[in-house]
């Protein structure tokens, strides 16, 4: 195969765990790499006070600031900040990476990692809410927004457990309302005195009411009113895959044995069902190496 001039040997899209251990990875086995991140490095990480699954660290934001000053160091890794990828392009030869800036870069292959985005209740079928309500996720919620007070949780998902954690002591009443298939979610705050659990089949907002309510109705039909001094959103995430070349499923996500060979995904993006921050470092580990074996095997047969 004939050498072309390429930016860089790997594009990196999406700056989060996945996305800088595969940078980090590249550069440790001889690697460059671009990585290109519209927000800052990590940027999930600073929101999550409390870890209970990550080896070596309990704290998101000094775990974070962990990984972003061994990225920075990194001399192999060019890092593009505060960019967005507009465009993704993969053929027999190359993968060419557009930017907001119109700037194209190229490189042989490319890792996606560009994660999740938090759903609102317009995204969930079992929700009924007004015309652009928009709640804030549970991860914003302080403790004197939860002290003494009833919080309303839509969805059982994950952050709700990170909430409890990180304000053991705090006096709150969390009401988690979830749709029956998202039991398997809950099951590590089942056990929390502050946790009230409801499962519903449907839900419905009523926001021009003090105090909130919502009227429910539970798996068997029978209908009550929930009222709370707060409401706020753990129903998941949607992935974040840019524009182009990427096979996705059904649900958004992107199968990795979907792709095109000279793309592959890494991290959240995978699938729904293993979000989690050691996931994450490992499959953008995993991905980094399979470029380079990758890229040794090209090069043996050029």
């Amino acid at each position: 195969m004939a050498d072309t001039p390429h930016d860089t040997e790997l594009l990196i899209i999406g700056g989060g765990p996945a996305g800088c251990a595969a940078a980090r990875m590249s550069a440790s086995v001889g690697m460059r790499s671009i990585l290109i991140e519209p927000d800052r490095l990590c940027r999930t990480l600073y929101r999550i006070p409390a870890l209970n699954n990550v080896l070596g660290h309990t704290s998101g934001p000094e775990f974070a600031d962990s990984i972003v000053a061994e990225l920075k160091s990194t001399e192999l890794c060019r890092l593009e900040l505060g960019r967005h990828v507009t465009a993704l392009h993969a053929d027999d030869d190359q993968v060419v990476v557009t930017m907001d800036t119109s700037a194209p870069l190229t490189a042989p292959h490319v890792i996606v990692a560009t994660g999740v985005g938090p759903l609102q209740p317009r995204d969930a079928a079992w929700i009924t809410a007004p015309d652009g309500l928009s709640l804030p996720p549970l991860w914003k919620a302080e403790a004197g927004d939860a002290e003494g007070r009833t919080l309303l949780v839509l969805g059982g998902d994950r952050p709700i457990g990170t909430f409890l954690r990180t304000h053991p002591r705090a006096d709150i009443h969390l009401v988690v309302a979830y749709p029956p298939g998202d039991g398997y979610k809950i099951e590590e705050v089942r056990a929390d005195p502050r946790v009230s659990l409801l499962p519903v089949q449907h839900l419905t907002l009523h926001s021009d009411e003090d105090p909130l309510s919502a009227t429910v109705v539970n798996p068997v039909g029978t209908e009550h009113t929930v009222k709370a001094d707060a409401i706020y959103l753990s129903i998941g995430a949607a992935p974040t895959a840019p524009s182009g070349d990427l096979a996705r499923g059904t649900d958004g996500y992107c199968p990795p044995t979907d792709q095109h060979p000279r793309v592959v995904v890494a991290g959240d993006l995978r699938s729904a069902r293993f979000q989690r921050i050691m996931t994450a470092l490992g499959s953008g580990s995993e991905a980094a190496l399979h470029v380079y074996y990758a890229t040794r095997e090209l090069h043996a047969k050029g």
